[in-house]
């Protein structure tokens, strides 16, 4: 967690930096319009999820604290749409074909990827106590949304813990993948770190993957569903 927080750290002092010569550290000021001021572990919180921007209070002044300033969602996107790429996970390869598997859910619902043919398949690797996993669940579930009317995404969570753990967890949490126990699944693809994503095209081939929790990762996720709902469109198109 030490090291998570010195990298959050390290990005957003270097962002700012690199715009305005200016670094905030857990010694700054940062506030809200009102005055309030916020403690280092919630800003960078607000500030790593994408909602927020940090305006210096005065730009002239190295010593200067920091207003906490909601962006909009045009101005979100276009802030995830200049940064990098996330870094890809190392336990999948873009454009390799890999085998997807047959599983029952939480609820007892066969889960066949196997048979799911000319499907988008988004998969999330996740548990209960990772902290970044329980943070973007509410931004996945707005994934889910978005997708909702069309039939050929198809969301899936393995979860590590056991699926009472899991029943309990999103009585308080909901995550509206279609969420499956599968710790033996996690350790088939090798997957170590988490959360981890991955999509694969209707022909089973990965598409995007990536491991942690990047600032515009959801955005990534969401600009290659997109991306391959349209070329999917166009095939059947012709």
């Amino acid at each position: 967690m030490k090291v998570f927080l010195f990298l959050i750290a390290c990005i957003v002092s270097f962002q700012l930096s690199a715009q305005k010569s200016l670094k905030v550290t857990d010694k700054s000021i940062v506030k809200d319009s009102s005055g309030n001021v916020y403690p280092p572990a919630v800003w960078r919180a607000l500030y790593m999820k994408g909602d927020y921007d940090l305006k210096a209070e005065d730009p002239n002044n190295t010593n200067t604290a920091f207003f906490l300033v909601r962006l909009p969602e045009q101005d979100k996107q276009k802030r995830f749409a200049k940064m990098s790429k996330p870094k890809e996970s190392d336990f999948f390869k873009t454009g390799k074909k890999i085998s997807l598997f047959n599983a029952t859910d939480i609820n007892g619902n066969a889960v066949d990827l196997k048979e799911l043919k000319d499907k988008i398949v988004v998969m999330n690797f996740w548990f209960i106590n990772c902290g970044p996993c329980r943070r973007e669940i509410p931004d996945l579930n707005n994934l889910v949304e978005k997708f909702k009317d069309n039939d050929k995404v198809v969301f899936v969570a393995v979860g590590l813990d056991p699926v009472d753990a899991q029943k309990m967890f999103i009585e308080k949490m909901p995550f509206n993948y279609k969420l499956v126990e599968g710790r033996n699944l996690a350790s088939n693809y090798g997957i170590r770190l988490y959360p981890t994503h991955v999509i694969v095209d209707t022909e089973s081939k990965v598409y995007f993957h990536t491991s942690g929790l990047a600032m515009n990762t959801i955005y990534w996720i969401e600009k290659s569903i997109n991306e391959l709902v349209s070329k999917t469109n166009d095939i059947a198109a012709q």
